[in-house]
C-alpha cells in the first residue's frame, strides 16, 4: 500500500499538538545548533612560543651586527615557532532545556507535516535482509532521495538491508531528534509511531 501525505487534520486526530502561530522558530534554531556543536570535537590544538621545544638561547648577539635584535628562536615570527592566539582544545557543547527541546521538535514535526513532507504507511519492513528490496519498497512509497522512516520498532532483516543506503535513516519515534526531522526530504510514518510521538510530546 502506498503511502499518504499526514494532514493537519489526520494529525491533530492522533493527538500530535502542532503549532499554529511562529512561535518556536528560534527554539529549533537553538537546539539545531546546540546538537550540531556537540558532535564537534574541540581537538584543534597550537604551540604557543612557550610551547615550542627550541632553545632559549638567543639566535645572535644583541648588538654588532646590524640585525634586528632577537630574545628567542621560538618567536611567533619565525618558521617553526610558535603561534599567536592559536586555538586550544575546548568545550563547544550548549546547555539547552527540556522545555526548549520539546518546543523545538514539536515546531520542527509542525513545519513538516504543514509543508506535506510527512508521509503514513500501514508498516514499514521486508521481507529479506536485501538492500535492493529495501530500496524498492523506499521508492515505491516516495520519489524523494532523502528519506526518513519512523516506526516504534523495525526487525532485523529491515535493519540489515537499510545499511548501505546511506540517504535513508531509520528511526525509532523513541530516539528521533529535531535535527532529523529536518535533514530530510520527506518522512515516513507508521501510525505506531505516530501513537509514539503523540505520548513522547505530552510527556515532555
Amino acid at each position: 500500500m502506498s503511502a499518504k501525505v499526514l494532514t493537519a487534520a489526520a494529525a491533530k486526530e492522533a493527538k500530535i499538538e502542532l503549532i499554529e502561530n511562529s512561535r518556536g522558530t528560534q527554539a529549533l534554531h537553538d537546539v539545531v545548533v546546540a546538537m550540531r556543536a556537540a558532535r564537534r570535537s574541540g581537538s584543534a590544538n597550537t604551540k604557543s612560543k612557550a610551547d615550542v621545544n627550541l632553545s632559549g638561547a638567543k639566535p645572535w648577539r644583541q648588538k654588532g651586527t646590524g640585525r634586528a635584535r632577537a630574545g628567542y628562536k621560538s618567536s611567533v615570527i619565525w618558521r617553526g615557532g610558535g603561534v599567536v592566539f592559536g586555538p586550544k582544545p575546548r568545550d563547544y557543547s550548549k546547555k539547552t532545556s527540556k522545555t526548549l527541546r520539546r518546543l523545538a521538535f514539536q515546531k520542527a514535526l509542525t513545519e513538516r507535516i504543514k509543508a506535506g513532507d510527512v508521509l503514513t504507511l500501514d508498516k514499514f519492513a521486508v521481507a529479506e535482509p536485501k538492500t535492493k528490496a529495501f530500496v524498492a519498497l523506499v521508492k515505491k512509497q516516495t520519489d524523494a532521495r532523502k528519506v526518513l522512516v519512523l516506526s516504534d520498532s523495525f526487525d532485523e532483516n529491515t535493519y540489515r538491508s537499510a545499511r548501505n543506503v546511506k540517504p535513508v535513516l531509520l528511526a525509532t519515534a523513541a530516539n528521533v531528534n529535531a535535527e532529523q526531522l529536518l535533514a530530510f526530504d520527506k518522512i515516513l510514518i507508521t501510525p505506531a509511531a505516530l501513537e509514539h510521538l503523540a505520548e513522547r510530546m505530552n510527556r515532555e
